[in-house]
């Protein structure tokens, strides 16, 4: 007979005591994203990607909100996962496992976006009820081995189980219909953290964990915009007339990324941690969620850069793609400035500047002017808008934590 002594040290590694343990609260740990969190955060990447090729395929309003209703699903399917391991994650075998079987679901996502209201529309939801089955294993391991999380664990297990039977039934409901179906999920499922966050169990989120968490979505989303300059050189064949928006373009998303990690991101991560008893699940709240209009508005602004790229030899950029960056941008300023007021419960001081910017944005938006002048114009207002918040932190107005 073969020797059995390397397939059983293989088996007792896996086994062992260090390789398979019980899942534990990871809330006061000091701890920061893993190696496989960021590997999971690759396939999210391609969704994104394909989502905003769709987009750039249909500039239309119904082109947009199939885009921003495709990206919420897909957002928030992100935040379910980080959620859980913002809690338990404890990195053993069997955790790996269910968090690499998720992201093989998300690839499949990454697949069928661009299809997902036609004829990649079963793809899809299959890939939505894998993720969720896959969330489900995870709670239901948690809700065995640690008691004190149970009346967490509780509502995220029933919260999961609706979204997916409504993912189901969607199979067997004829479109538009479906689509609502897909929107009653997330609504279910995003009140559970609204209920979580206010339970009467000790659970906190790990505040050091949840923004650094966030700040690698917003990197991930902010990829797009930079992959849009390439693209849009490429497809324009380096003309000269696309060079000079690509760079501008270069400059939007690098404004945009300085504004978030030194100013938005900053100012956020700064209040998380100040919120108090009595504040505590608001900010939360805030937090998570205001992340959504802001994600979505950098993921619009990619999508219509390369378009406006592509379209610089014609001079004047179509409204289609105005709308996309000018709009973009703006709701990125208004997300960002409405998300530090929700979280402090009152409008902060300097509320009004990166509200004059988003009006200057949308200005933008509605003058037919060449691309240069367009995507100039944003630039100069998202460097004005960083200049202006290292001023309030220079004087101390504007109180930042680094991301």
């Amino acid at each position: 007979m073969p020797d059995q002594a390397p397939a059983r040290r293989l088996l007792g590694a896996l086994t062992g005591r260090d390789a398979v343990r019980p899942p534990s609260l990871r809330t006061d740990d000091d701890r920061s994203a893993s190696r496989l969190e960021l590997f999971f955060d690759l396939a999210f990447v391609l969704v994104v990607a394909e989502l905003a090729i769709a987009l750039r395929e249909d500039v239309t309003l119904h082109g947009f909100l199939v885009f921003a209703g495709l990206f919420t699903t897909v957002w928030w399917s992100w935040v379910s996962s980080t959620l859980y391991a913002n809690r338990f994650d404890h990195d053993d075998v069997v955790y790996r496992l269910y968090k690499l079987g998720s992201m093989a679901a998300v690839v499949g996502l990454a697949a069928s976006a661009s299809e997902a209201t036609g004829e990649r529309f079963a793809v899809f939801v299959v890939c939505q009820l894998l993720l969720r089955a896959m969330l489900l294993l995870q709670y239901h391991r948690a809700h065995r081995h640690v008691p004190d999380a149970r009346p967490i664990t509780r509502l995220y297990l029933a919260g999961t189980a609706a979204g997916a039977a409504l993912w189901a039934v969607s199979l067997a409901v004829p479109r538009p219909a479906a689509f609502a179906l897909w929107a009653a999920a997330v609504l279910a499922e995003a009140l559970v953290p609204l209920l979580a966050t206010r339970s009467s169990a000790d659970l906190p989120l790990h505040v050091e964990h949840l923004p650094e968490r966030f700040a690698l979505f917003v990197i991930l989303v902010l990829g797009e915009p930079v992959a849009a300059v390439a693209h849009g050189l490429y497809d324009a064949g380096w003309s000269g007339s696309a060079l000079p928006v690509a760079v501008l373009a270069f400059v939007l998303a690098a404004a945009l990324w300085w504004s978030y990690f030194d100013l938005a991101g900053a100012r956020a991560k700064r209040l998380l941690g100040e919120a108090g008893e009595h504040n505590g699940a608001h900010a939360h709240d805030a937090y998570v969620f205001g992340h959504l209009p802001l994600t979505l508005a950098l993921a619009t602004v990619g999508a219509g850069l390369e378009l406006a790229v592509v379209e610089a030899a014609a001079g004047e950029v179509p409204a289609g793609t105005r709308s996309l960056v000018a709009g973009g941008v703006a709701v990125y300023l208004v997300a960002a400035s409405v998300t530090a007021s929700a979280m402090t419960g009152k409008a902060r001081r300097g509320w009004w500047w990166p509200l004059l910017a988003a009006a200057v944005a949308l200005l933008d938006a509605l003058l037919e002017l060449p691309a240069s002048v367009v995507v100039g114009a944003l630039a100069a207002l998202v460097v004005t808008v960083v200049v202006v918040g290292w001023a309030q932190r220079a004087a101390g107005d504007l109180e930042t934590e680094e991301v």
